[in-house]
């Protein structure tokens, strides 16, 4: 597992950055000067006026601080309007519908008329800048253009995940006071229409702020409008809705967006990102750690629910110039084929996923990626947790056929773009390695009392200080901002993540501090154990949680799903646990190994452990399940519990 791939010389000819000696040198100015350094950075944005400085302390010990305050901006602008000169015929978004069956291209040009047009109808229905937006849909064009047009007049968008709950709707709503809903009448999911409406009515039940709900038509139900109900396209194609709308100009430290953080918190976590540092912290981490080129398709398999969907299906890649690949489905429907005919229809260069979906894809073997072409690639990302090295190979060498670097990048929603994260052209890539800060990020790995960790390792990952991308407070919570991400390290940012760096200066995220199992007194990272079990041939996917022991206090249950035509046995089992012993030490062998069929997971692909938490100490306290896409393996895994 420690072998190290180095910088294809084809790929670092074209790279932004073709050496480790060019990024250690541009690294260093970022830190040593980060004033200048970002302002230099900056002008690869629009600006209508260019910002004098870049970051100020207004309150240290409060942690209130600004990026380029004095700059004002329109992010819809940078992302649409700047390119119509010279690029308004190339493609900014192909569309494909959950089934495969409908394709759709939109070009720069089209685009500006759109988010115009749709920035009219807001607003004619009285919403302006600094109000809120609340936006629920699936994975179809019109969310792109609704978010787009939010940040073109000022409105700061609150988009909600489709596929949340009626309580967790009203929450986010509510919480977010927003002005205006825009939904559809549904959405599909494995081939089944969804009907959002009977969830959003009851949703909006006793809301004292929504004045307009504006209806997108995407599975045709048969609808009656209510008062102050509108349908999308009647809206958009009105004689009355002109194709010109002018950008607001915004202040750099005017609110974006909102994003909830879903969990098990009494109220909301609204993550407030704003306008000028945001945008410039993911224009440049998608340009240089994807090192994208004009001429390049992106394909993004994340939800724009997610912060990965605003910063890299949005924001980034369309400051960038980018042709972005947008899915409405899931990589197995209509089978596990999906991701690599659009890849192979679309001549995809650049495809970026969660390590859940490369080894949920894994299962299913090597067969089905050889009946398509995927020459076209040239990078592969990761995204959502760290990927283990068995997936990183299996990826590497199958998808990439052995040629494309893989970007591991490790962020947060909180920091609104990639923190760490390879430079293609210039690393060597190690399997599990998030490998180094991007430019102005200073990170250290600490033990509980303060103390620099010694190399490899473990301990709490912190960055020194502020960057442009990060959030600026909890919104309408300050102090929980500072409760949760300050208090911990005087005056360091805390991530929540363990991490530990080797002898080249290259990080190794290990994941979340509560993903650590105190056995007899021994800290254990869940997710080590889970990469030991993947690294076996017979294992498909794992998760290891704790369960109560009468003698080592807590011990770890790991659910496993087999890969094609394996078979469970008594003799599989202990092999198992000998392989956990062998790869970590017998310290880490797994008192209880259960075989699944499927794991509780979002639609992303990502693994929802406390629910199998719960499970493994036989309670029912599941915390909230609205991104559970597949409910009903709460049953099945519990009625074969060990």
């Amino acid at each position: 597992m420690s072998k190290e791939y180095p910088p294809d010389k084809n790929f670092s000819e074209k790279a932004y950055v073709k050496s480790v000696e060019e990024y250690y040198e541009i690294y260093k100015r970022s830190i040593e000067d980060p004033n200048t350094f970002w302002l230099e950075k900056a002008k690869d944005l629009d600006w209508i006026k260019f910002p004098t400085k870049s970051f100020n302390w207004i309150n240290k010990d409060r942690k209130v601080f600004s990026w380029f305050e004095d700059g004002t901006i329109n992010a819809c602008y940078n992302c649409v309007d700047r390119h119509l000169k010279e690029d308004s015929e190339k493609t900014a978004l192909t569309w494909i519908s959950h089934d495969l069956k409908e394709t759709k291209k939109i070009n720069y040009k089209q685009l500006h008329e759109l988010v115009s047009k749709f920035s009219n109808v807001l607003k004619s229905k009285g919403v302006k800048k600094g109000d809120r937006v609340s936006i629920y849909l699936p994975m179809i064009p019109e969310l792109i253009i609704a978010v787009l047009s939010c940040a073109r007049i000022g409105a700061v968008h609150s988009v909600i995940f489709a596929g949340y709950s009626v309580p967790t709707i009203k929450d986010r709503i509510d919480f977010a006071e927003s002005k205006l809903l825009i939904t559809s009448d549904g959405s599909y999911r494995n081939g089944k229409v969804i009907n959002f409406i009977e969830d959003i009515n009851l949703a909006l039940e006793g809301n004292p702020t929504i004045e307009s709900k504006i209806i997108i038509r995407r599975v045709n139900l048969d609808l009656q409008l209510k008062e102050n109900e509108y349908f999308w396209d009647q809206e958009i194609n009105s004689e009355n809705i002109s194709k010109d709308c002018d950008c607001e100009t915004m202040k750099a430290e005017d609110p974006l967006f909102i994003l909830f953080n879903s969990g098990t918190v009494e109220k909301p976590k609204g993550t407030l990102h704003t306008t000028g540092g945001y945008l410039l912290y993911v224009n440049q981490t998608f340009k240089y750690n994807f090192d994208y080129h004009k001429s390049d398709v992106y394909f993004c398999t994340a939800d724009i629910g997610w912060i990965t969907g605003h910063s890299y299906m949005i924001y980034g890649p369309l400051s960038n110039l980018a042709n972005v690949i947008m899915f409405e489905g899931i990589p197995t429907y209509p089978d596990n084929e999906s991701y690599w005919k659009i890849i192979q229809d679309h001549k995809v260069n650049i495809f970026y996923t969660a390590p859940t979906v490369v080894r949920s894809l894994m299962r299913f073997g090597k067969e089905p990626l050889k009946k398509y072409n995927l020459e076209s690639l040239k990078l592969l990302g990761s995204v959502g947790e760290p990927i283990n090295p068995e997936a990183w190979f299996w990826y590497y060498e199958n998808v990439g056929n052995g040629k494309c670097p893989i970007v591991d990048t490790w962020w947060q929603t909180e920091s609104g773009g990639f923190l760490i994260a390879p430079f293609p052209g210039a690393f060597n890539l190690k399997p599990g390695f998030a490998t180094k800060p991007f430019f102005g990020i200073e990170a250290e790995i600490l033990r509980d009392d303060f103390s620099k960790a010694e190399i490899d390792e473990p301990a709490n990952i912190v960055i020194k200080k502020p960057w442009p991308g990060m959030m600026r407070t909890i919104y309408k919570d300050h102090q929980l901002f500072l409760d949760i991400y300050w208090s911990k390290f005087k005056d360091y940012y805390f991530c929540g993540d363990r991490a530990k760096v080797d002898k080249d200066g290259d990080y190794f995220i290990i994941g979340r501090l509560d993903d650590v199992i105190k056995v007899s007194g021994h800290r254990i990272g869940a997710s080590e154990v889970e990469s030991a079990l993947v690294s076996n041939k017979n294992v498909g996917e794992a998760a290891v949680v704790p369960f109560l022991h009468k003698i080592k206090g807590q011990a770890m249950y790991a659910f496993i799903i087999l890969r094609e035509g394996i078979v469970i046995s008594d003799n599989l089992v202990e092999e198992l646990r000998e392989h956990v012993s062998k790869e970590i030490g017998p310290i880490a062998k797994p008192d209880k190994i259960q075989v699944v069929k499927a794991l509780p997971k979002t639609s992303s692909g990502k693994i929802i452990r406390r629910i199998l938490r719960a499970i493994a100490y036989d309670s029912e306290d599941y915390g909230d399940l609205s991104t559970l896409v597949n409910p009903e393996t709460i049953e099945q895994i519990k009625l074969k519990k060990l």
